[in-house]
């Protein structure tokens, strides 16, 4: 696992919150609402990747498949 994966998630999440504070102060708590969810939904695609990644190398080390 790389170290730079942490930090795009981390990026991700800075900036949804500060997108996320612009758009309550300007009174569109739709587009923030939307915005935060569409974040979750790429970090999610990022870490449903890596736990794929992760149960083939389980099966190719126990031998399973």
């Amino acid at each position: 696992m790389d170290i730079s994966l942490i930090f795009k998630i981390a990026s991700i999440g800075i900036l949804l919150g500060i997108l996320n504070i612009i758009l309550d102060k300007a009174d569109k708590k739709e587009f923030a609402y939307i915005t935060t969810l569409v974040g979750v939904v790429i970090v999610f695609g990022m870490v449903v990747v890596l736990i794929s990644r992760l149960f083939d190398n389980i099966r190719t080390i126990f031998q399973l498949y």
